[in-house]
């Protein structure tokens, strides 16, 4: 066996010939993606750009240029935060434990990070902001969005608001590019409904990874936005070669991709491995594994990850709701299967896009994932946001049922941590 392996050992002549395909000065992909991050100065004023613009102070001097009604918002947030409104964390395990509960007991080396998506509005944040001060919730440490970028940045700020927000409150958070599969740029799929049946490979033909690449850019540099949604083996390679190349871009890869097996994930870790900086780091954040994985899954690809080096920097980002419609079929709760794999799998997210069955099926507007893709103009027009806004709110309920459960079994979580 041991001779067998050794076979798959790749020879230095074959890593020198791809040092030299990357390399040659006549190479089209390599140069077009070179030639773009000049166009934008230059890696370090790329980076530097981008840390003026997610400035705090910087955000809320715009947002107050604009008079945006969200400055009204942001205020209120910081003096929640200020003034301790949220449950502290000490108090949250106390009121599930018990007032004598021995909270050191709880184990933080495996705490599952909170995560919710997709926050599509700034408003729903406010909300569920207020949801959590009420109801003495956990605001989750990592919020996904899949809003229109271009709609963001027209709709009141929304786009500076929701960054700034972030930094208030202390949580992680992803935007997804408008360089995508819903828009158009695949002539042979119809749209959103029928990217949930297509997975790995959609929406990037042609020469759209690198209009990908320079849309982020231009994000990165004008807002600050620093992590982004990956759904395109291309897109995935340029965001780690653009790391390479001192560009300091985070992405998650999306669900869409379909890691769905040990193959597929140790195929993901090891080219995060090989386009990793010389101090180890990578532009892979987390990724989304497939509806599909079970606990051995998990287990075999921490293997995986841990033997590259990566375990403290990639994430498990691990559907634990989904939503009611659309994407796959009910009933779906893998809360069970997160007790179980938390206790033994360390960097875990818990992500919830669903809320809770018993309430999703008595609601008169149940969750999509399709209505992701709406517009607020049509859901202007179909009366719907309040509808939305109330299937937002059912998975910061969700959440917070799994913050319980993890509580009580022993494992700590990570909530947004400026507020508790």
């Amino acid at each position: 066996m041991t001779d067998l392996k050794e076979m798959l050992k790749i020879e230095t002549k074959d890593i020198d010939i791809i040092n030299q395909l990357i390399t040659n000065p006549d190479n089209k992909q390599v140069g077009e993606l070179c030639d773009l991050i000049e166009k934008f100065g230059g890696a370090k004023e790329i980076n530097e750009k981008a840390k003026q613009a997610r400035n705090p102070e910087t955000l809320m001097q715009k947002l107050k240029e604009m008079n945006s009604p969200y400055v009204a918002d942001l205020e209120w947030l910081m003096e929640q935060r200020d003034k301790k409104a949220f449950i502290s964390m000490k108090d949250y395990c106390k009121n599930i434990l018990g007032e004598d509960a021995d909270i050191p007991s709880i184990d933080s080396s495996n705490a599952v990070t909170l995560e919710v998506s997709a926050m599509q509005f700034f408003p729903w944040l406010i909300a569920q902001a207020r949801q959590a001060i009420e109801k003495k919730q956990l605001m989750p440490g990592r919020i996904i969005r899949v809003r229109n970028m271009a709609e963001q940045v027209e709709d009141n700020g929304d786009i500076m608001a929701t960054a700034l927000a972030m930094q208030i409150i202390g949580a992680s958070y992803v935007e997804s590019l408008d360089t995508r599969g819903t828009d158009g740029s695949n002539v042979h799929l119809g749209g959103p409904a029928t990217i949930t049946g297509y997975f790995a490979g959609i929406g990037q033909p042609n020469d759209y990874p690198i209009k990908w690449a320079e849309e982020y850019l231009h994000y990165y540099t004008t807002y600050g936005i620093k992590q982004v949604l990956n759904i395109n083996p291309g897109t995935i390679l340029l965001g780690y070669m653009m790391h390479r190349l001192g560009v300091d871009i985070e992405f998650k890869i999306s669900v869409f991709v379909g890691n769905d097996n040990p193959y597929f994930i140790l195929w993901t870790l090891m080219t995060a491995k090989l386009f990793s900086r010389k101090d180890g780091s990578t532009s892979l954040v987390g990724f989304n594994l497939s509806n599909s994985v079970n606990n051995e899954t998990i287990r075999q690809a921490n293997i995986i990850r841990k033997q590259l080096g990566l375990e403290k920097q990639v994430r498990f980002e691990h559907h634990i709701t989904e939503t009611y419609q659309a994407i796959v079929n009910q009933p779906y709760n893998r809360r069970d299967e997160l007790l179980e794999i938390a206790k033994e799998v360390p960097n875990i997210s818990a992500k919830h896009e669903g809320g809770e069955i018993d309430v999703e099926e008595k609601r008169e507007h149940p969750s999509n994932i399709l209505e992701y893709f709406l517009s607020k103009k049509e859901i202007l027009e179909n009366d719907l946001m309040e509808a939305l806004q109330t299937n937002y709110l059912d998975k910061q309920h969700s959440c917070d049922l799994t913050a319980q459960a993890l509580i009580k079994s022993g494992i700590a979580v990570i909530a947004a941590k400026n507020l508790h």
